[in-house]
């Protein structure tokens, strides 16, 4: 699927890598770009509708539904990381709303639109799915799960021709990982990778120089050979 000519849907668009999404989905020629954000949204290119829209918030999904009219590809980008320990479930739960169940209401209710336009749906997760970091613990957990709806989705719509992608970045120089010292990779080469990865087909994009050193291995080994073999009994399930 190229962008060009697309109408796409960012949230978290006013910083990092969901900024980033918007200005390379302009630049890639997309016909629309819907920029979600909590905060009103003053852009200069007449291609961008700002969206107040808050992925928590049922009334505000809803609202934005309203104003799309077509879609082509849907990128969950928004997220929740809080630097805390397991002690407090409600840290969990916040992570758990934003970053799991944000996506899901997302997807559900625009699912019908991408349903037409045989669209794509990107979520942009974390190599922590793959492994806990212990300093983010509530985050990485979150984005286990969020992985494993992808990986569900994915499967389930296949049938539908609605692709998904999981996005599984390593640390991108944003306000979540500014102060920690290791290296990162920036927001624009992450979003172009991105992109290019939706506009290949991959399935599990790997747009920086740590997760990308993952991307072989996991394609070819058990994580993903299984994934394909649960993926394979779906359809004969949903068949009378």
């Amino acid at each position: 699927m190229t962008i060009a000519g697309r109408t796409v849907l960012v949230t978290g668009a006013n910083r990092g890598i969901g900024k980033a999404l918007v200005e390379d989905a302009l630049r890639r020629g997309a016909a629309r770009v819907y920029a979600g954000t909590r905060q009103p949204l003053v852009h200069s290119d007449k291609r961008v509708t700002p969206l107040t829209l808050d992925v928590t918030d049922a009334a505000q999904i809803q609202a934005a539904l309203e104003r799309v009219e077509s879609l082509d590809i849907l990128v969950n980008n928004a997220g929740l990381a809080l630097y805390d320990d397991l002690s407090d479930r409600a840290t969990i739960e916040r992570h758990l709303a934003v970053n799991l169940f944000g996506p899901y209401a997302l997807t559900q209710a625009f699912l019908p639109l991408l349903t037409r336009s045989r669209g794509a749906i990107v979520n942009v997760l974390s190599v922590t799915a793959f492994a806990a970091m212990p300093l983010i613990p509530a985050y990485s957990i979150s984005k286990a799960a969020a992985f494993s709806l992808t990986q569900s989705l994915r499967a389930l719509l296949a049938g539908a021709d609605v692709s998904v992608h999981a996005v599984m970045a390593g640390p991108v120089d944003t306000d979540m990982s500014r102060g920690l010292d290791i290296p990162k990779a920036s927001a624009e080469s992450v979003a172009r990778a991105i992109f290019d990865g939706v506009e290949i087909g991959d399935e599990d994009i790997f747009p920086d120089p740590m997760s990308a050193s993952m991307a072989e291995s996991w394609r070819s080994g058990a994580a993903k050979e299984l994934e394909r073999q649960s993926a394979a009994l779906v359809l004969p399930a949903m068949r009378p």
